[in-house]
């Protein structure tokens, strides 16, 4: 009898620490969330507001990983046409999106405006100009502005010179910049007198200041489009990204670097 208890209660002990085992085991294997790496390739003036709200995100989604690919819109376009990686494109011109969007490659219901902004005239804080109408004096050796075939704010600045009439006037004084980042750096470290850059820049510029704001009608609209590309290899996860960055919060972050939020 003393026997068959013993064995019996071995039994049990065996039983329970199968069980045990096995509990442990699915906990060794249960499967975590997958780690997802965004490639976002954003306008270089969107840099500042851009990195502060990726802090945001990624404390809200442990599980994405942001990658920021700055530079001017148009050298961004040119490598989505290329094939770069990128799933969320957010330019600060819409014929760089209107490229995309004819050559179906980005997912066209995902397309939005943004953002806005105003293109302002820069210069040293103890510098001496009054105005637009200042570039064609002899105190003004060098106005930097972005190439205006691939950086949007070039091209609104283009646009600006010519509708005052200082485009010709000032052909041999410019300077030709990367992007529009490139502008504020110029003028920051003196190597020109004057440049032409978006309002929201000058939140980050140090030792400038705002000269003149271009006139309203100057230019066309200054408007950021934004889209998933169609290529995404995480379409769910790019499209909740860009609900982000047009949501109440991310305005309110964008706002505060001199953008105007379009998004209600």
């Amino acid at each position: 009898m003393k026997r068959l208890s013993f064995l019996l209660g071995l039994v049990m002990f065996f039983i329970a620490t199968v069980a045990t085992g096995c509990g442990t085991d699915k906990e060794q294997i249960k499967p975590q969330t997958e780690q997802v790496s965004l490639t976002i390739s954003a306008a270089a003036s969107l840099k500042d507001a851009a990195e502060e709200l990726k802090g945001i995100y990624i404390t809200e989604h442990p599980e994405v990983s942001i990658t920021y690919n700055f530079a001017s819109s148009g050298t961004l376009q040119k490598q989505i046409e290329e094939g770069a990686p990128a799933d969320v494109f957010i330019s600060a011109g819409k014929s760089q999106m209107d490229a995309l969007a004819n050559k179906e490659l980005i997912v066209k219901e995902t397309r939005q405006d943004l953002l806005s902004n105003e293109i302002v005239l820069i210069t040293q804080s103890d510098g001496n100009l009054t105005g637009f109408a200042d570039l064609t004096g002899s105190d003004v050796d060098q106005i930097s502005i972005g190439t205006p075939e691939s950086v949007p704010a070039g091209k609104y600045a283009k646009e600006a010179l010519v509708s005052m009439e200082l485009w010709e006037k000032i052909q041999p004084k410019l300077v030709l910049a990367k992007d529009v980042r490139q502008v504020l750096t110029y003028v920051e470290t003196g190597n020109v007198d004057a440049g032409l850059v978006y309002s929201s820049d000058t939140v980050v510029g140090k030792g400038i200041k705002i000269v003149a704001a271009a006139p309203v009608g100057s230019h066309k609209p200054i408007v950021y489009p934004m889209a998933v590309i169609k290529d995404t290899g995480h379409p769910e996860e790019a499209q909740a990204f860009t609900e982000f960055i047009s949501g109440d919060e991310a305005a309110q972050i964008f706002a505060k670097y001199g953008f105007k939020p379009l998004i209600k």
